[in-house]
C-alpha cells in the first residue's frame, strides 16, 4: 500500500463512527471537505487564507462541551470571513452532518492523529481524489456524479487537452474530468510551460454538497477552475465562453422536474434533461473546438426533438465517433450509455458530419459490476482503433459486421431515419459472471430498462402523429 492510500485508508475508516448516525458514505465525504481543508491548510502553510482563531488548532483544542456548536459557528464564519473567494466558497451555506460532540471529536482526534508526513510529495489532491473514489466503490450516492475514473482517463487521452486550452463541464459533479484533463496537460508539459500558459476550467454543479466537493477537489489540484453554482441549462451559466473542449457526463434519469426556463439559445426545449445537455455543449464549443459526452441510448434513438437534435449536431459538428459503452459501470442500475466525440465545424447549419465511426464495447462483453470492475487496460483497443488525432481524422479500418469498429455515412444514417443506436453484433452481453445480488440485479433492470424505452420511443412518435392529424 502507498503512502497515499495509506492515509485514504485511515480517514476512510474513521466513517464508521458516524455510521451509528445514518449518515451516508456522500455525506462523510462532504463533511470531510471541511475538516480536511482546514488540517490541510495547517500542513502546507496556507492558513493565511483563513482567519485568526479559526484554524485546525482552534477545532482540535475546543473544549468537549459545546464542540458541536464551536464547530457550526466556525463553518459559518469561514463562508463569510475567509481569504479567497474560492475558499469562502468551500464553506458557504455550510450543514454539518454530525448530530453528538463526541462522534465529531472523535473524528477530530482520528484525522490529528494520522502522520501526515507519510505521504508522497504534492499528494493532497490525490488523497482526497482517493476518497472521492472510495465513497464511489460503495455505490452509495456519491456514484451519482463519480464517472469511473478509467473511463474519464481513456476520454482525457482521445481529447488531448493543450496548454492555454478552455475546457468546460457543464455538469461537473465532483470535478473528475477537469482534474483529469489538468494531470494530462501537467504530465505532457513542464511546469515552467505550464505556468506560462495555464489552461482554464469552467464548470456547473447544482447540487451544493457536489460543488463544495467540487471546489476542495479543483483547489487541491491547483487548478484554475471557476465552478458556477446553479445549473448550466439556464442564464446561471450566462458567465461561460465558447470553449476549446467540453467534457462531461450530464446527469441520468427521466424527465426534469425543474420549472426554470432554459436559455433562449437552446432551440429545441426539451424536458428530458441529456437532449438539452446536448444541445449546450455543441451550441456551447468554440468553432474548432472539440468535445466528448457521455450519454444514454435514449438519446441516440429518441424521435421528435431527438431526432431535430440529432440533425442540428451533424450539421454544426462533425460527430466522428460513438463509443458504446458496457453496461454495469454506473451506480444507476442498468443504465446504458454511450460516449458521443464531436468537432465544431460551423456556427451555422452546414454538412458537417460526413460519416460516424461506432465502436461496440457492450456486445459479447462482460456486465461489469463489483465482481468486474472497469479498468484503463479495457479501453486500448478502442484507443488504437480511434488513433492519435482528437479530431477522429486519423486512419481507421472497418472491421466489418464480424468486429467492433465500423463507419456508416451520413447518408447511410438518413436511411435509418437519423436514428444512432446502431449495433451489429447482436450476441447479449456475457452475464455468465455475475455472483453479486448487485449486479444481477443490475442485469435485470438493463433488459426492463431497454424495454420501457422502446415502448416510450413508439408511444412518443404515436402521440406526435395524433397531433400532426389533429
Amino acid at each position: 500500500m502507498s503512502q497515499n492510500q495509506n492515509i485514504v485508508q485511515k480517514i476512510w475508516g474513521l466513517c464508521h463512527i458516524l455510521r451509528g448516525d445514518g449518515i451516508s458514505y456522500h455525506q462523510y465525504v462532504s463533511e470531510l471537505t471541511y475538516l480536511l481543508f482546514l488540517k490541510i491548510a495547517e500542513e502546507n502553510g496556507s492558513e493565511a487564507l483563513l482567519p485568526k482563531g479559526y484554524h485546525w488548532k482552534n477545532l482540535a483544542k475546543a473544549s468537549d462541551d459545546g464542540l458541536l456548536n464551536f464547530y457550526q459557528e466556525m463553518l459559518t464564519y469561514l463562508g463569510h470571513h475567509a481569504g479567497t473567494e474560492a475558499v469562502r466558497a468551500i464553506f458557504a451555506f455550510p450543514t454539518t452532518v454530525f448530530s453528538h460532540d463526541e462522534n465529531l471529536r472523535a473524528v477530530i482526534d482520528g484525522i490529528t492523529k494520522i502522520d501526515w508526513n507519510d505521504r508522497a510529495d504534492d499528494s493532497f489532491g490525490q488523497i482526497y481524489e482517493g476518497l472521492l473514489q472510495k465513497s464511489a466503490d460503495v455505490r452509495s450516492g456519491a456514484g451519482q456524479y463519480f464517472t469511473p475514473r478509467a473511463l474519464v482517463e481513456s476520454i482525457v487521452q482521445i481529447i488531448q487537452p493543450h496548454l492555454g486550452d478552455l475546457i468546460q463541464d457543464p455538469a461537473t459533479g465532483s470535478g473528475g474530468f477537469l482534474v483529469a484533463a489538468d494531470r494530462f496537460i501537467r504530465s505532457n508539459n513542464t511546469q515552467k510551460s505550464y505556468s506560462q500558459k495555464p489552461p482554464r476550467y469552467q464548470g456547473a454543479e447544482i447540487e451544493k454538497n457536489t460543488r463544495r466537493i467540487c471546489l476542495m477537489n479543483t483547489l487541491l489540484h491547483g487548478l484554475n477552475a471557476d465552478i458556477v453554482f446553479g445549473d448550466a441549462l439556464t442564464d446561471d451559466a450566462s458567465s461561460f465562453e465558447p470553449a476549446d473542449i467540453i467534457l462531461a457526463n450530464p446527469p441520468f434519469g427521466a424527465k426534469s422536474g425543474s420549472k426554470r426556463t432554459l436559455r433562449n439559445d437552446i432551440a429545441y426545449p426539451s424536458a428530458n434533461k441529456q437532449l438539452a445537455f446536448l444541445q449546450h455543449i455543441y451550441l456551447n464549443l468554440k468553432v474548432g473546438g472539440r468535445a466528448a459526452v457521455v450519454l444514454p441510448d435514449n438519446v441516440l434513438f429518441e424521435d421528435g426533438v431527438g431526432k431535430q437534435i440529432r440533425q442540428d449536431l451533424m450539421a454544426m459538428c462533425d460527430l466522428h465517433t460513438i463509443l458504446r459503452l458496457p453496461t454495469g459501470i454506473f451506480t444507476s442500475a442498468g443504465v446504458k450509455t454511450n460516449v458521443m466525440f464531436f468537432t465544431k465545424i460551423s456556427d451555422e447549419t452546414t454538412n458537417a458530419t460526413k460519416a460516424v465511426w461506432f465502436y461496440d464495447m457492450r456486445a459479447q462483453m462482460p456486465n461489469y459490476g463489483k465482481t468486474r470492475t472497469l479498468m484503463a487496460d479495457d479501453f486500448a483497443n478502442f484507443i488504437k482503433a480511434y488513433g492519435d488525432d482528437p479530431l477522429g481524422k486519423a486512419k481507421r479500418k472497418d472491421e466489418g459486421e464480424a468486429g467492433r469498429f465500423r463507419m456508416f455515412t451520413r447518408e447511410e444514417i438518413a436511411k435509418r431515419n437519423d436514428n444512432l443506436d446502431i449495433s451489429w453484433l447482436r450476441e447479449e452481453e456475457i452475464e455468465d459472471n455475475l455472483n453479486e445480488p448487485d449486479d444481477i440485479a443490475a442485469a435485470i433492470l438493463s433488459h426492463l430498462r431497454n424495454a420501457l424505452e422502446e415502448i416510450e420511443a413508439v408511444a412518443d412518435e404515436l402521440a406526435e402523429t395524433e397531433e400532426v392529424e389533429a
